[in-house]
């Protein structure tokens, strides 16, 4: 890369750092290329992107974020993974360090939180926004669904006792 290139992918990286939310860092050092691109789609696929790129481009772009704390874990090959939803990419990241013992989680941040490996994992755990969200809309119609109920019963009962009077007295 040349100076132009690299002030320019630190630039675009700053920003993208700038916005997220989490940030997840791992070595991955002995992965093949085919398990490279089997990470890269499950972060895609969890709505988070995986970047490799030298450490001290990636600590110039920390530089003037919420995460410029997290600088201490680029040491060796590392790559970062980043999301938007707090979940996705340690969720994402988590399950690929199950299939495989060359790639390792350093850590990452979670806004200004400094996370551990351990913490990396029980975030890993935690519902995403879509699965918190699902729940919370489900837990909003049930009790509309209740009250739905509860108000036609009555009308419903009358509807009954109309209509049993309607056949008493056609019977009669």
């Amino acid at each position: 890369m040349e100076r132009a290139e690299k002030h320019e992918f630190v630039t675009a990286l700053n920003e993208e750092l700038g916005s997220t939310s989490v940030v997840v860092v791992a070595h991955y050092a002995g992965l093949s290329v085919a398990q490279m691109t089997a990470l890269r789609l499950k972060v895609r696929d969890a709505g988070g992107t995986v970047k490799v790129a030298k450490n001290r481009l990636v600590k110039l772009a920390l530089q003037g974020t919420d995460l410029e704390h997290i600088n201490g874990l680029f040491t060796g090959p590392t790559l970062i993974a980043y999301s938007e939803d707090p979940v996705a990419a340690p969720k994402a990241m988590v399950e690929f360090a199950k299939t495989t013992d060359k790639f390792v989680i350093l850590g990452g941040a979670l806004g200004k939180t400094n996370l551990n490996a351990e913490g990396v994992k029980s975030l890993a755990t935690m519902p995403s926004l879509d699965e918190l969200r699902a729940k919370l809309v489900g837990m909003i119609q049930t009790p509309a669904s209740r009250i739905a109920q509860v108000v036609n019963a009555p009308a419903g009962q009358l509807a009954r006792v109309f209509g049993a009077y309607a056949k008493k007295d056609e019977a009669a």
